[in-house]
């Protein structure tokens, strides 16, 4: 069998035990046995039990970017890219449980340089829903779709807070989903329940409608 072959099915395996398991619990025997493999041939192909568990991170986060960016048109209007790219979001982590597992909880608990990686696969959709919350704002004041009494274009550090919470949001929302054990959404139905509240409040903002503390303690 070819190594890359092999050296899937591996990964496959303990992406599954990782995230049953993990990561302390996990045993490479299981691993192994899950695989159809040795325990000595997965130390040959993959060293260790924590470069074992690295490669399935990256792995999975690899996987996770790459579905979303595929769905996101680069030519289509930026609430049509945010609408696929969660779509896309919760469509992998529905069809992929084990790997969103192992990326949502285990990574992230076990210290560097597991919880690095999480980071940066996190930085990189907040980076790209900071973009197209940025150009849905510029776009509208180009556009003149604001009220004479309008707020304007949004600060920075309001796109980017904004972007940080919708992020947070969709991987709470995520996990809420795949922990269900009745009626489970579709990732469609879950897109749209991001979508009512992060773009009807964004729209809320770029026509100056913003929320005010009442004068009440």
């Amino acid at each position: 069998m070819p190594r890359e072959v092999r050296e899937r099915q591996m990964l496959d395996a303990a992406v599954e035990v990782f995230a049953r398991r993990g990561y302390r619990a996990a045993s490479m025997d299981e691993i192994a046995e899950l695989a159809g493999a040795s325990k000595p041939l997965v130390y040959l192909y993959l060293n260790s039990k924590e470069d074992l568990f690295s490669a399935c991170i990256r792995r999975e986060a690899t996987a996770l970017m790459e579905a979303v960016r595929a769905a996101v048109d680069p030519a289509a209007p930026a609430e049509s890219r945010l609408w696929s790219g969660l779509r896309a979001f919760f469509a992998h982590t529905a069809e992929h449980p084990a790997g969103w597992a192992v990326l949502s909880c285990q990574a992230r608990t076990h210290g560097e340089p597991f919880a690095v990686v999480v980071a940066e696969l996190r930085q990189e959709i907040v980076d790209l829903v900071t973009r197209l919350l940025a150009e849905t704002a510029d776009g509208a004041a180009a556009a003149g779709e604001r009220d004479a009494g309008g707020a304007g274009a949004l600060p920075g550090h309001e796109v980017s807070g904004l972007a940080h919470a919708l992020v947070g949001a969709a991987e709470s929302l995520a996990g809420w989903a795949n922990d269900r054990t009745g009626a489970v959404p579709t990732a469609k139905e879950t897109a749209a329940t991001l979508m009512n509240v992060a773009w009807v409040g964004l729209e809320n903002l770029m026509n100056g409608q913003r929320w005010t503390a009442s004068a009440r303690p």
